[in-house]
C-alpha cells in the first residue's frame, strides 16, 4: 500500500482479528464468531463497508451476497500500528521502547531474561545477513 495504513478503530479491529482468521467470510460468519453478546448483523456489514472503504477488505460477490477477505495481512497491519504507536509515544524510538518495559514494574524479571535473550537471537541473525540498521 503506498498511503499509510489508518488505524482501526475498536470494532473495526475486532472485525479484521475475526476476518484474518477465517481468510474470507460472509457477514454472517463474523458475527458468529463474536463472543457474547454478539453485534447486530447491520452493524457488522456496517463496520465491513467501512473497512472496504478504508482498503482494509474487498469482496467476491454471489448475487446479492458477499464473501469479505483481507486485503492487509494481520503482520502487515501490526508492523505499521508499532510503527506509528513508537512515533507517536516514544519519540520514534525502539530503544525507548524497550527502555519503557525494562524499567515497568509489571514485567518480571523472568520475562525480562526471555526478552534479552529474543534480542540477542535477533542481533546475531542481523549480524549475519549483514543488516546493522
Amino acid at each position: 500500500m503506498s498511503e499509510p495504513i489508518k488505524e482501526l478503530t475498536k470494532a473495526e479491529d475486532q472485525v479484521m482479528q475475526i476476518l484474518w482468521k477465517l481468510k474470507n467470510a460472509f457477514v454472517k460468519d463474523i458475527v458468529e464468531l463474536f463472543n457474547d453478546p454478539k453485534p447486530a448483523y447491520n452493524t457488522v456489514s456496517t463496520i465491513i463497508r467501512i473497512l472496504e472503504k478504508k482498503g482494509f477488505v474487498s469482496y467476491k460477490s454471489y448475487g446479492n451476497t458477499y464473501e469479505y477477505y483481507p486485503l492487509i495481512t494481520k503482520s502487515e497491519y501490526s508492523d505499521a500500528y508499532l510503527g506509528n504507536f513508537v512515533n507517536k509515544y516514544f519519540g520514534n524510538s525502539y530503544k525507548s521502547l524497550v527502555s519503557f518495559f525494562a524499567a515497568n514494574d509489571n514485567v518480571s524479571v523472568n520475562e525480562l531474561e526471555e526478552m534479552k535473550v529474543f534480542l540477542d537471537q535477533e542481533i546475531q541473525k542481523k549480524q549475519i545477513n549483514g543488516n546493522n540498521h
